[in-house]
């Protein structure tokens, strides 16, 4: 290699990315040269962003029929129900696309369960499919839905919103990189022995490759430096007319409290107006179409909002 010492400013950086060595879900990556103590600068804050901020899917809720929660038996399983949704959560899935999916589970015993017997939506595939799952009895069935969502990070089950009666929310590691360990070298340049070098070992759950999930993180770095260097605003939001406290009061009010007949203040509320905040926000062409209200009713809804200083719009 020739060397330039302009070529490698820390303005004009030129260095490489290789993928070294590899052994199925775990590689080894090299970026070189870097100039003097870019090694840990780089290498610290790509271990950081590869660890905590590559999105991923998982399995955030599931449903299991027969079972109404995680702390039950269910007849026929070997293992317990926390049991197998410990095994469930180490599925890792890749998708083309971010969508959330449906992955199936409809299997009769006996059988030593993996999860090669989970049949995916379209777009959706498992990774892992040697994971053993459960083990069924002979004339049992096991029957799973899992909903598998994308996102970052960890995501604990008391903060994801469950869907219907039965599901049972899940722990969720997003995150498709297993785990990250770097080390800066010395390298040279011509005459020049002051470089560095950086060696990943990268292992990923297999839904990504450990060149593109550095790729990833590169880029995530980049926009969270273009924000310092060109920033771009949040758009202020309209300032809303301050309301007092008495006015405030006013809109919350029910519609039963209003005084209106029980007939009128019923079918307010089955066509969505339960307040009368409710009722300030729409106009009258749109009350009237609620069923079972009339011109004469809107006429007693507008006499009870007048009383409290409400006026509906035309």
């Amino acid at each position: 290699m020739t060397e330039n010492l302009n070529d490698y400013s820390v303005m004009n950086p030129i260095f490489t990315v290789s993928e070294v060595e590899t052994n199925g879900s775990r590689s080894t990556i090299v970026i070189e040269p870097l100039e003097s103590g870019y090694g840990h600068t780089l290498g610290n804050a790509l271990r950081r962003v590869l660890l905590m901020s590559l999105p991923g899917l998982a399995i955030t809720k599931l449903s299991i029929d027969g079972v109404s929660h995680q702390f039950t038996t269910y007849e026929g399983l070997k293992e317990d129900i926390v049991d197998l949704i410990l095994n469930l959560k180490n599925i890792r899935i890749k998708s083309n696309n971010d969508e959330a999916g449906i992955l199936r589970l409809n299997v009769k015993g006996p059988k030593e369960i993996t999860a090669k017997d989970i049949e995916c939506e379209a777009g959706f595939e498992v990774i892992n499919k040697k994971l053993h799952l459960a083990t069924l009895t002979k004339g049992k069935n096991l029957d799973i839905e899992m909903i598998v969502e994308s996102g970052v990070g960890y995501k604990l089950a008391k903060e994801i919103e469950l869907e219907s009666v039965g599901q049972i929310a899940v722990d969720a590691l997003f995150s498709p990189v297993i785990k990250v360990a770097y080390r800066v070298e010395a390298t040279r340049v011509g005459s020049r022995t002051d470089f560095d070098r950086i060696v990943f070992d990268i292992q990923t759950d297999g839904s990504i490759s450990s060149l593109e999930a550095v790729k990833k993180a590169s880029e995530i770095l980049i926009a969270q430096f273009k924000q310092i260097v060109d920033p771009v605003l949040p758009e202020l939001e309209e300032e809303l007319p301050a309301i007092s406290p008495e006015e405030l009061e006013v809109m919350r009010l029910t519609v039963e409290e209003l005084d209106l007949p029980t007939r009128i203040a019923n079918a307010l509320r089955k066509g969505g107006y339960e307040t009368v905040k409710n009722l300030q926000a729409t106009n009258k062409a749109e009350i009237s179409k609620v069923k079972n209200l009339g011109g004469k009713s809107i006429d007693l809804i507008e006499e009870a909002l007048a009383k409290k200083g409400v006026v509906l719009a035309d």
